[in-house]
């Protein structure tokens, strides 16, 4: 309700805002062209307020609040507004629709569905003409076919068919939340959200994994035993830390050569393997 009551109050002030002449709005243009006059352009958006309403009455049907159409579409005649040149002597309204228009259809494509559709200029063309075109064709032939309707669609927008009968799928279908009821007289009060598959692991898998983890440590840690202290040093160095140091920089610190480090590293891989085959026959492959 107090939304509604605002929309009111905002469509009451814009309808109030005086009309500009042409004379009237090229020199506001120019103030806010060549000295940057803000409250030049502020007037400038000001009078076109009612086109952005007229255009975003027309994007109602997809169920967004007209304030934020309306809001999204001033910012559609601000961008306008700062890019207008007077020069060109054309009326700032013709100018500035498209402006208004692609911020509020920018903004439907972002929030209309949580399924996100395509947005190339086809897939847009598509998005906002399905239904009309739809309409028009059902009204003039009631005998067409659903498949002979997608096929004109597609003609006439230059889209492939199966692009037509995907987004009339999801135009027709609604979107619903996840935190809505598995069912109205859900006893326990389940939600959709707890019917998504998880993405971790059963919780059997995850002690499995956690006890198989803790013995490879164990068993890694005995196999490093096997190694002198050089070794351990270039193994640590290399192989179990995230930065992992390279050739170079440990011969640096050793006083040897990067190619000695890499024999050195070769032979304690090897002995680690055998350390490690010895307390696991498993990991022999």
């Amino acid at each position: 309700m107090k939304s509604m009551q605002a929309d009111r109050r905002l469509i009451k002030f814009a309808m109030a805002a005086p009309y500009l002449a042409r004379e009237e709005e090229r020199d506001l243009a120019i103030r806010w062209k060549e000295c940057q006059d803000q409250h030049a352009r502020n007037q400038i958006a000001l009078a076109h307020m009612r086109l952005v309403i007229a255009m975003a009455s027309k994007f109602r049907g997809f169920g967004l609040p007209l304030s934020d159409l309306i809001q999204e579409g001033y910012v559609g005649l601000l961008e306008a507004a700062a890019r207008f040149e007077p020069a060109r002597d054309v009326r700032f309204s013709t100018y500035a629709g498209w402006w208004i228009r692609a911020s509020m259809q920018d903004y439907i494509l972002r929030n209309w569905s949580i399924v996100r559709g395509g947005t190339s200029s086809s897939q847009k063309a598509l998005f906002f003409n399905l239904r009309r075109l739809r309409a028009k064709l059902a009204q003039g032939d009631s005998q067409l076919t659903e498949q002979a309707i997608h096929q004109e669609i597609a003609s006439a927008l230059g889209v492939s068919l199966k692009d037509v009968q995907t987004m009339d799928a999801r135009l027709a279908g609604n979107d619903s939340s996840l935190q809505a009821p598995l069912s109205a007289g859900s006893p326990d009060g389940g939600e959709k959200l707890d019917m998504l598959a998880s993405e971790e692991m059963p919780p059997d898998e995850q002690v499995s994994g956690m006890i198989d983890g803790e013995r490879r440590l164990q068993w890694l840690n005995g196999a490093m035993t096997k190694l002198n202290e050089r070794e351990v040093k270039i193994i640590r160095a290399r192989r179990l830390s995230e930065d992992g140091a390279t050739l170079e920089e440990l011969g640096t610190q050793l006083g040897i050569s990067k190619e000695r480090v890499r024999q050195i590293e070769s032979r304690a891989l090897e002995k680690l393997k055998s350390a490690l085959v010895t307390a696991d026959p498993h990991m022999a492959g």
